[in-house]
């Protein structure tokens, strides 16, 4: 089992976006140290509490304090751009580092509607041209010319040896239904979707080989928290789910709340079922405990590859949640 790492630069209470994104790189340097295969971080528009809002900015900055771990971008929101200019950029990035860059891209806008407007101002956008841009995007990194493209003989500079390993992101089973059909590696983000089971089952059953890739490759990104007892990754979980609970009422804090926090807010009753209901996709517990849960879920799936999220607000808290789960898999 390969084990990676989903980062999404938190800025958790009581610390500055500085800390955060200090923190990110010493993450990143921890978990490259446990043996993690990949380091992507998320790409987040007009969020207070996000401090990742230019993930390729941030990829340069994690590979150059990196040594081996994959660093790569989970995702760009490729209906914001250019495949073009998207190309350049991470061909670029490869250039720099090369054969440790992912390009993970997605199609949701990554943000709230008022800064999705700004992104796209003066720009037509279609959801439905998304595997257009895919597949030319794939055209650009492998620097073919077909003679039919809208621009023929365009390439993507610099040029590179190797390049960056794409894939597509999902949290429903709309994406896994074209990175099936294009023949890309497919990443489900099964910590924020609903509909796990049925995305990975149709990404394997549908998959249709490509010139990139002649077979599927898919991973998982999951809420998995450990610590040295249940009741201790309990508490710790706490400030992830009054934070979540926040975003999807439409009412998301500044920061991540400390479990001081967390623990002192006054839930209603249908607030603490939707954490009831979020707990059953999180894997919480000991090692063994969150060790036994991933592997039943990933065995379930074939899974190959899991990519952790451990949002913790104590920074050395989630170095040691990681640090657990990669002993307990044996990394």
């Amino acid at each position: 089992m390969k084990l990676s790492v989903l980062e999404h630069s938190h800025i958790n209470e009581g610390r500055s976006v500085k800390d955060a994104l200090n923190e990110t790189v010493g993450l990143a340097r921890e978990t490259e140290k446990m043996g993690y295969t990949r380091f992507w971080v998320s790409e987040h528009h007009g969020s207070e509490a996000l401090a990742s809002s230019s993930p390729e900015i941030l990829i340069g900055h994690i590979a150059a304090h990196t040594k081996n771990i994959r660093v790569g971008a989970g995702g760009i929101m490729l209906p914001h751009y250019s495949p073009y200019k998207v190309a350049e950029n991470f061909k670029l990035l490869e250039a720099l580092y090369p054969g440790r860059i992912d390009l993970g891209l997605g199609r949701a806008p990554g943000g709230y509607p008022l800064p999705t407007r700004a992104l796209q101002e003066h720009k037509r956008v279609d959801i439905d041209l998304y595997p257009q841009q895919v597949e030319d995007l794939n055209l650009y990194l492998h620097d073919e010319k077909p003679e039919n493209h809208r621009f023929p003989g365009l390439r993507a500079f610099p040029q590179t040896d190797t390049v960056p390993e794409l894939w597509l992101l999902g949290s429903s089973d709309g994406s896994a239904k074209i990175a099936a059909q294009l023949g890309t590696p497919y990443a489900f983000a099964q910590f924020f979707g609903a509909a796990g089971d049925e995305a990975l089952q149709h990404y394997f059953a549908y998959f249709r080989p490509s010139a990139y890739h002649h077979k599927p490759e898919a991973l998982a990104a999951v809420m998995a928290i450990c610590a040295d007892t249940e009741e201790e990754a309990q508490q710790l979980a706490k400030s992830n789910e009054l934070y979540s609970l926040k975003f999807l009422c439409g009412q998301e804090l500044g920061f991540v709340p400390s479990v001081k926090t967390a623990s002192e807010y006054p839930y209603s009753a249908m607030e603490l079922q939707m954490i009831d209901r979020m707990k059953t996709r999180r894997f919480i517990g000991t090692p063994g405990q969150v060790k036994e849960g991933l592997k039943r879920y990933a065995d379930r799936l074939h899974l190959e590859e899991l990519m952790i999220v451990s949002h913790i607000h104590e920074y050395g808290k989630r170095v040691k949640s990681y640090g657990m789960i990669a002993e307990a898999f044996g990394l």
